[in-house]
């Protein structure tokens, strides 16, 4: 970052102090000419200095892959949807259509009707070959293997959590698949980005059913189905879900 530019941020930062201040100060003279109903002290402040834009903003990656698997389960309504690893979000709203199993490396303390949670390895998961009908890992595979996450360093650690998630899936199941899209890369320690023809070879046998690309800026598009390869390889980190489906 140049001087400049750290100069504006600062002085940027004591603009919204000072605003603060100000605010709170005229806030509790209203508070206390309405009754004082509750506290209102210096020492309780909360700053949220960065919050008034005009727009609210969200995570695209996740609130549309999210979004967009959720109503392929509302869609598909399977008996049971297991999920590997995936935002708990989804897993948390998903199981209030379908009972979802979702298998974590580490589970979080979460409870619900209609969802379990349990411990599961990604690269050894504790399912039959050919069992899972219904099955998701999504944003998920791209860090297999980079340590991340305190897993141990594997070059081919996401091809390996590719296999593992084949061997599971029965014949007739699906399975929902996110993962970065775009120029084939590391960003190391982050994630891995793939081309849309990449993970196409990957599932090869596998039966394409869906496809939608979340774009990087949104006035391409927002979620956007059936995206062509050409769009796909004109992101620097889209977002690709995939539906596969194993027929044989």
């Amino acid at each position: 970052m140049g001087v400049l530019k750290k100069m504006r941020k600062s002085a940027d930062k004591r603009r919204k102090k000072a605003e603060f201040k100000a605010e709170f100060e005229q806030f509790r003279k209203l508070a206390a000419e309405a009754g004082s109903r509750l506290s209102v002290e210096w020492e309780d402040r909360y700053p949220c200095l960065d919050d008034k834009s005009a727009k609210t903003g969200f995570d695209r990656h996740y609130v549309y892959h999210t979004a967009w698997a959720t109503r392929v389960l509302a869609r598909t309504k399977p008996e049971l949807h297991i999920d590997v690893s995936s935002s708990v979000y989804f897993s948390a709203l998903a199981s209030a259509i379908v009972p979802v199993r979702q298998y974590e490396f580490r589970p979080p303390e979460l409870q619900l009707d209609g969802l379990e949670v349990v411990q599961g390895d990604l690269m050894k998961l504790p399912l039959d070959d050919r069992s899972v009908k219904s099955l998701s890992c999504m944003h998920v595979v791209e860090h297999v293997g980079l340590a991340r996450y305190g897993d141990p360093m594997d070059a081919n650690g996401d091809l390996k959590a590719i296999a593992e998630l084949k061997r599971v899936l029965a014949p007739g199941g699906r399975l929902l698949f996110v993962v970065p899209i775009g120029r084939p890369r590391i960003e190391f320690n982050a994630h891995r980005i793939y081309s849309f023809e990449q993970i196409r070879e990957l599932f090869k046998e596998f039966e394409l059913e869906e496809f939608a690309l979340i774009p990087d800026k949104a006035e391409t598009g927002h979620l956007v189905y059936g995206a062509s390869p050409e769009l796909c390889a004109a992101q620097k980190y889209g977002c690709g879900c995939f539906l596969f489906r194993r027929n044989t």
